[in-house]
């Protein structure tokens, strides 16, 4: 892969960055039940505070990504990485001090403000980032690289949370997370970014059925590279595969968001599982999707496509979540945890597809709208599912079935499933500036 030692710097930095963050998941429900309900092994609120939680960082994330990724496009991607790297560090501080109930309502303000920067900040960098430094036919490979770099993080994480005591968790992630930032602004270097002069960015297109995309455009250079709405939609309506990725997506992160929303209360309550346990599961779930990021990934992805490895993904994601949500015994979240090795290959072939719709100069602001995108559903999915669990896993359901919440989860990745059916994936087609001038 060219470049090798610019991404070898850029995958450090996200490993790092994302062990610290995640290593935090599997020990964050026993101190949040902890801190609001303590002794018990059903708590509404608990699930309430999460769901909220997601929600609001999820709407702060709809504006923000499509500004992150903007603006690195304009003032480099280096420079905007170091903001949710520095951001990401506050709350883990404070839960390594102490996790007290004061500290620990301390931390849910600090960590849902932040969230809006860091919950998907450096991967919209790090995307770009990518799209740079490497040319379109090997960007499924790096997609799928980078991907696997996130996976190895989480079983790094993982495994750290489950050989570490609670208190030397949060201590731990803490200075990993001072260590990234550090190391990324020591060792990584900003890319350059070239426009081929017969591609026109998308967002300056004199289209003549669309003066309003050719005006917010110029308000765009007027405000240094903050995207409107207009520019958003106009890169949206830019291609049927655009726009089909884009549905997509929504639908993945919808997905995604409620199972982090609800699954770990549903196994707490069903089988009383524990940090280990949620360690457990997770780490089977992440040895399974670095595998395939790292190794399948790179070798399918250009032979079948990645409308192919996609659909594997979700339809994967659905079976995962349909196992989980009908399990007869504690062993079953285990063995369908083996889906990990599918399940994450939606994600970085969303991505990917973005990329070849887009040119250089789009990058950011195209991962970004992307991201944004995501965010938005993860604002809406707390507010379903975390209800949706609450009641279920209540003494007041309207029928026994503790896993509804779950069964609907693996729904929402099955319409995506059916909506990659009908994707098929066309790079951009390049426009020259003898044809715009003359359109």
């Amino acid at each position: 892969m060219e470049n090798w030692g610019s991404l070898g710097h850029l995958f450090v930095t996200v490993f790092l960055s994302n062990v610290a963050s995640l290593m935090v998941n599997p020990a964050i429900t026993d101190v949040t039940m902890a801190a609001v309900c303590p002794g018990k092994d059903e708590c509404s609120l608990a699930i309430y505070l999460t769901g909220f939680q997601q929600a609001i960082a999820g709407l702060g994330s709809v504006f923000m990504m499509p500004l992150i990724g903007n603006l690195s496009d304009a003032y480099g991607r280096k420079t905007l990485l170091t903001v949710p790297l520095v951001l990401s560090i506050i709350p883990l501080v404070i839960l390594a001090w102490k996790r007290t109930t004061t500290f620990f309502y301390a931390y849910y303000v600090f960590r849902t403000l932040t969230a809006m920067v860091t919950q998907g900040g450096v991967i919209c960098i790090a995307l770009g980032y990518l799209a740079d430094t490497v040319s379109e036919a090997k960007r499924v490979s790096a997609f799928g690289v980078l991907s696997g770099v996130v996976s190895a993080a989480y079983v790094c994480g993982t495994l750290a949370a489950r050989l570490l005591s609670t208190t030397q968790i949060f201590q731990v992630s803490a200075v990993i997370s001072i260590i990234a930032a550090l190391y990324m602004r020591v060792f990584l270097k900003d890319t350059t970014r070239h426009t081929d002069a017969l591609e026109q960015p998308i967002l300056n297109q004199g289209i003549e059925n669309n003066q309003a995309c050719s005006e917010s455009s110029k308000k765009v250079d007027f405000f240094k590279g903050i995207p409107s709405p207009k520019d958003i939609i106009c890169l949206l309506k830019s291609s049927i595969t655009f726009s089909l990725a884009a549905s997509i997506a929504f639908f993945n992160s919808l997905a995604e968001a409620g199972l982090e929303a609800c699954l770990q209360y549903f196994l707490k309550a069903r089988f009383h599982f524990m940090k280990d346990q949620f360690a457990d599961v997770l780490l089977i779930t992440y040895i399974g999707a670095t595998i395939s990021n790292v190794i399948f990934m790179p070798i399918f992805g250009p032979i079948i496509g990645e409308e192919v490895l996609l659909s594997l993904g979700l339809f994967a994601g659905f079976l995962n979540m349909f196992f989980d949500c009908i399990a007869w015994s504690a062993w079953v979240p285990y063995a369908s945890a083996a889906f990990g090795v599918f399940l994450f290959l939606a994600t970085p072939n969303i991505r990917s597809i973005i990329s070849k719709q887009v040119g250089d100069n789009e990058q950011g602001v195209a991962q970004g709208c992307i991201l944004g995108i995501s965010s938005f559903a993860n604002v809406i999915s707390p507010l379903i599912f975390s209800p949706l669990s609450a009641l279920f896993l209540s003494e007041t359901a309207p029928f026994h079935f503790p896993g509804f919440s779950i069964l609907c989860v693996g729904l929402s990745w099955l319409i995506g499933f059916f909506l990659s059916t009908t994707m098929k994936c066309f790079p951009r087609e390049k426009v020259s500036n003898k044809d715009s001038t003359d359109a």
